[in-house]
């Protein structure tokens, strides 16, 4: 786990903490490495959770399919990102998603309650970690609403143009790359691939934008 210091060390959950304090850290949190083949299930829905994931390499959707088999990707949790925050509470019931690596990805474990728990001796980087995670759980409501802004928007092309152009400024650059495949995109924006496949060609045509596979270039 020692490879994964740094990679941890640049995550929300340990921001402001040193190496060293990180190392003395794996042990107190009850620190727990995983590796999953793309497509494996980290956690299933209905699965209660006493743990806050971090990933420190690949990438992991969350998502959630219906009855019928359509699925509706809700969350992308890329390295140094968390996933579990938002199950702190006793009263969180069992999971509502699943989470699935989205591409060979390896996941670092730590206990939740001895990480909202400080240690006897109220160590200082303890008591950071605790408030990163505040701070995590606020990133992610921001994220929420900025997905809530997508969805309410009407058409597939409405939803495109609030997409990108969020991604656009997240980057700072008209030039920018997303984290998902054409079927992920439509699954992240609840409409058909097929519909939104056409709807991009018709942009790019009208000279809107450009784009090779999961490569955006936004044009004026």
């Amino acid at each position: 786990m020692q490879e994964f210091i740094s990679t941890l060390k640049r995550s929300w959950l340990f921001a402001g903490v040193t190496d060293d304090e990180i190392k003395t850290m794996l042990s107190c949190l009850d620190a727990k490495k995983h590796t999953y083949r793309k497509d494996e299930y980290v956690f299933r829905q209905g699965q209660r959770l006493d743990q806050i994931a971090v990933v420190v390499a690949g990438e992991l959707h969350v998502q959630q399919d219906d009855y019928w088999g359509n699925r509706s990707i809700l969350h992308n949790v890329g390295v140094g990102e968390l996933f579990g925050e938002g199950y702190l509470a006793p009263e969180s019931g069992t999971l509502l998603t699943d989470v699935i690596a989205a591409q060979d990805s390896t996941v670092i474990f730590f206990n939740v309650h001895r990480v909202i728990t400080t240690c006897s001796n109220a160590c200082r980087f303890h008591a950071a970690v605790v408030q990163n995670l505040f701070f995590s759980i606020s990133e992610k409501n921001r994220l929420l609403t900025q997905k809530l802004g997508h969805m309410s928007c009407r058409t597939t092309r409405e939803k495109l143009i609030s997409y990108l152009s969020q991604e656009s400024k997240r980057h700072g650059s008209n030039s920018f790359t997303i984290p998902y495949n054409r079927q992920q995109l439509a699954d992240f924006l609840s409409v058909d691939r097929s519909a939104m496949s056409n709807e991009l060609s018709k942009m790019r045509n009208e000279g809107l934008l450009t784009f090779d596979k999961n490569k955006f270039q936004l044009l004026q």
